[in-house]
């Protein structure tokens, strides 16, 4: 199991652009960063939807005659790590749906706390799910033609789930992007010509030479049809804003921009902070490639201690057909990074990484570089100890699972085998995004949840669920309607 936490989601979607299955196949290529497990394109001629999803990379999936048959001026994509639903091509986004008020596709970033109350009602009114995943509950809430005798619209449908929603949804009439109220997920807005372009991150416009215009605001609608765009503000009353600063410290591609930070100098900073805080005699810093990079950087230029590459990544890495044996130990940490080892051998290094979770990736770095001659190796981290789950769509694990909510950091340090362990504070981690902190979702420090929910719930409901025997086969009913209780 892999020791850094997995991503969850990319959303794309672009308007009256004679070429908007290719744009979009650039797009979700560019955020392939934030899921590799399976991704789909929708497009609109006019008259239908044409569909098509795969499991795998964006490239496996899209070629030039499957664009080809993706027609129509407007689409939206996704590219995908579940949260919530099993790994299935049944939940592979975006999901479409036709219903009274015509067809609808949805392309969701997220994860909804009360994913499995809201199911639970809509089943016992008679909706039939097909898929697994909580994107699907927001197509049934859409499809409602009144709630508690009220018209229904997408208004209503946002003020009835909780929790992580950016999305884009498009309809036989217009492309929509929708930011919950708490702005936990990124959501930007751009053009390239006429066209209206709405992407998880900026690095999708650059890529198709689309213009950044600004970022959706938290729990905004905007609206783009032949009329052009307009803004709704689903949520008048002020609440509190809880960007997941994860975005910054790891998820988000350092060439993107957000709320006007761009990632790369955010994170050279928390370096910087981290060498403010943690001074170390060293003699050389070594990153942990990639993510680790803009960190080590900035931990260089702060304290004055030489940069050096000593881990290589191998950036062709895929599923082995062999399951490794002891003839090669740790292959799958080994054959992602190799070591240098005249970089390090008789040197005291100091090893820069974003985030420990579980720690055995990391300790595996720490007795490469020990075998290589390394005279001392100190390990820092650029954010906080990881104490909490996510519930909000990163796959961090169970609290039992996290290494720093079971052990102190001396037993952290030990377990590591390195001569010392430091993490950037959590003060330190929010100057270096010159943002207030009032602006982040800090959960998985701090254990302060902005949107709160109970597992007890979902547990005895979907505990409920399995047991009543509704017709579905044991393997779905244990496998895939069981939400990870992050």
């Amino acid at each position: 199991m892999s020791s850094y936490p997995k991503h969850y989601c990319g959303v794309f979607g672009i308007y009256n652009h004679p070429n908007a299955a290719e744009l979009t196949y650039y797009g979700l290529y560019a955020l392939q960063h934030r899921g590799q497990e399976s991704a789909g394109i929708v497009t609109y001629d006019g008259t239908q939807f044409h569909v098509h999803k795969g499991m795998g990379l964006v490239s496996q999936i899209f070629n030039g005659e499957k664009l080809e048959h993706l027609k129509g001026n407007r689409a939206v994509g996704h590219t995908r790590y579940s949260t919530t639903g099993s790994s299935h091509l049944r939940n592979a986004q975006p999901l479409t749906v036709d219903c009274a008020k015509g067809e609808i596709a949805i392309a969701h970033n997220g994860n909804l706390t009360n994913a499995a109350r809201l199911r639970e009602e809509l089943e016992a009114k008679g909706s039939i799910f097909q898929t697994s995943v909580d994107s699907e509950i927001i197509l049934h809430l859409m499809a409602q033609p009144s709630v508690n005798g009220h018209e229904n619209n997408l208004i209503e449908t946002m003020r009835r789930i909780e929790g992580a929603y950016s999305l884009v949804i498009m309809t036989e009439r217009e492309m929509i992007g929708v930011r919950d109220p708490q702005g936990f997920r990124p959501l930007s807005l751009g053009k390239v010509g006429d066209a209206w372009v709405l992407a998880s991150e900026t690095c999708a416009f650059d890529l198709i030479h689309a213009e950044f215009v600004r970022d959706v605001e938290p729990g905004e609608i905007v609206i783009i049809d032949k009329n052009g765009l307009r803004s709704i503000q689903a949520f008048p009353e002020p609440r509190r804003r809880a960007f997941c600063i994860f975005e910054y410290v790891y998820f988000a591609r350092p060439d993107s921009n957000i709320a006007s930070r761009n990632v790369y100098r955010t994170r050279v900073e928390m370096g910087r902070e981290l060498a403010r805080e943690n001074p170390i005699k060293a003699d050389v810093v070594v990153p942990v490639p990639d993510s680790g990079n803009s960190a080590a950087l900035g931990y260089a230029m702060e304290s004055g201690i030489p940069f050096e590459m000593a881990f290589v990544r191998n950036h062709y890495v895929g599923r082995s057909f062999l399951q490794p044996s002891q003839l090669i130990r740790d292959f799958n940490v080994r054959v992602k990074l190799n070591l240098i080892k005249d970089l390090v051998n008789g040197k005291r290094v100091i090893i820069i990484d974003d985030s420990i979770v579980r720690g055995t990736t990391c300790k595996t770095r720490v007795n490469s570089l020990k075998e290589a001659g390394a005279t001392e190796v100190h390990v820092l981290v650029s954010c906080p100890p990881h104490m909490h789950p996510c519930v909000y769509g990163i796959d961090f694990p169970d609290r039992t699972k996290l290494m720093a909510a079971n052990h102190s950091l001396a037993e952290i340090r030990d377990y590591l085998n390195a001569d010392s362990l430091a993490y950037l504070s959590a003060e330190g981690m929010v100057k270096a995004t010159k943002l207030p902190k009032n602006n982040f979702c800090l959960a998985c420090y701090d254990g302060d949840y902005p949107v709160k929910y109970d597992p007890l719930v979902d547990k005895h409901i979907m505990e409920r669920r399995r047991c009543r025997g509704d017709g579905l086969g044991e393997a779905l009913r244990n496998e895939e309607l069981q939400p990870r209780l992050l």
